[in-house]
């Protein structure tokens, strides 16, 4: 496995970076500090290709593979974490999906816009009793004598809520099968019974919307079902197989920007009559951070090549084996994006305290990492169920 960069990735590496540096870091303490959500750069980066990268050339995309999705989305959380999960959910658990179960005539509607970034998407699968335990949701699809269907219950820690066009919602059709028996939806924000209940106060991501979702007998047409009936749970752990992919990458883009920080300070800051850079203690820290960043990018692209592999073969998320290999990138790289980002703010001492300096933002921003799209523990769980031969029905109800 060769994962050097082709010309073409290593373009796209230079566009982006050169992008975020322009448009989003000038901007990006003040939105910050307001908790605005950066519609018109998104836009732009849609402009880019970056919403679009699930997305097959016909429909829109750009239908890279998923390293140089990965390298896109490393670009992005360098600067500005917040920007990366939104583009990551629209890809890899909105997008996708549709690409990959929806009809025809849903992919003409709903993925073209997704793809240009005129629409974002959103992942409606936590509600307030189900996180990871994601069989246990409540939410009820009930099948309507017109064939549409009404859809009742409340979703939670919603990315792009309020903000999306399309809305990937999972319901319980038929409550007595359990797992098989949730259906997917696609939810636009315009029909009846739909409501932004209210908008989550984070301790991070603070330019990123995060919305609890209301659907009171919310009326949702039968041509927008998503797959069969009874298969949304499968269709939502092999979106989640991909976006944790996306997840560990934006980790990776966090600890690169703490440490591209952190390298700065010590070779500006004095003390002692010295640059920070010559105490041997501030190298080690340095030398860790940098060490344990080229390690997760490695179990990153490899677990993007996994994925890339079965795609060749013409087999899904879950026949390809890729949710463990997505479980070990996204376990290391988010844990380490949390051990490189303590680093970062001691190394900056006291400074690393004041929200005038980044590192304390990315401090914040890496905490959640370890959190959405399956805590530590469930890739945990994920990783040994491989490792002792579990089935894979017990292994796929470890990732729900």
């Amino acid at each position: 496995m060769d994962f050097s960069l082709t010309d073409d990735q290593r373009l796209l590496k230079d566009t982006i970076r050169q992008f975020m540096e322009a448009e989003v870091r000038p901007i990006q303490r003040q939105y910050e500090k307001e908790e605005r959500f950066p519609a018109e750069q998104v836009r732009k980066l849609g402009e880019l290709g970056c919403c679009g990268m699930t997305v097959p050339e016909q429909w829109g995309g750009t239908a890279a593979d998923t390293l140089t999705y990965v390298v896109m989305l490393e670009e992005v959380a360098r600067v500005c974490a917040s920007t990366a999960v939104t583009l990551s959910v629209t890809n890899s658990v909105c997008a996708s999906p549709i690409a990959r179960h929806g009809t025809t005539e849903q992919k003409e509607r709903l993925l073209r816009k997704l793809a240009s970034g005129e629409w974002l998407g959103a992942f409606c699968l936590t509600e307030p009793q189900a996180g990871s335990d994601s069989a246990g949701i409540e939410m009820r699809a009930v099948a309507a004598p017109d064939g549409s269907w009404r859809l009742t219950g409340t979703k939670s820690w919603v990315t792009n809520g309020g903000v999306a066009s399309v809305y990937l919602v999972f319901a319980k059709t038929d409550p007595a099968a359990g797992s098989r028996g949730v259906t997917a939806f696609l939810v636009t924000p315009d029909l009846p019974g739909f409501r932004v209940a209210r908008f989550e106060d984070k301790m991070g991501l603070k330019m990123s919307k995060t919305a609890e979702l209301r659907l009171d007998d919310c009326q949702v047409p039968a041509a927008n079902r998503l797959g069969a009936t009874g298969q949304g749970l499968k269709i939502a752990l092999e979106a989640l197989d991909g976006g944790r992919v996306g997840i560990a990458a934006q980790a990776l883009g966090i600890a690169q920007g703490a440490l591209e920080a952190s390298v700065r300070y010590a070779k500006q800051r004095r003390a002692f009559g010295k640059k920070l850079g010559d105490f041997q203690a501030i190298q080690w820290m340095l030398a860790d951070m940098q060490t344990e960043i080229e390690a997760a990018r490695m179990l990153t692209y490899h677990a993007a090549w996994v994925q890339d592999e079965g795609k060749s073969r013409g087999l899904s998320p879950l026949e390809a084996r890729v949710g463990p290999q997505a479980s070990r990138a996204k376990l290391y790289a988010s844990e380490m994006a949390n051990r490189v980002a303590y680093r970062a703010v001691q190394v900056h001492g006291s400074m690393g305290y004041s929200r005038e300096m980044d590192v304390e933002r990315m401090y914040r921003d890496a905490r959640v990492v370890t959190i959405y799209e399956g805590t530590s523990e469930i890739q945990r769980t994920v990783i040994a169920r491989d490792l002792l031969g579990a089935g894979v029905r017990d292994t796929a109800e470890a990732r729900a």
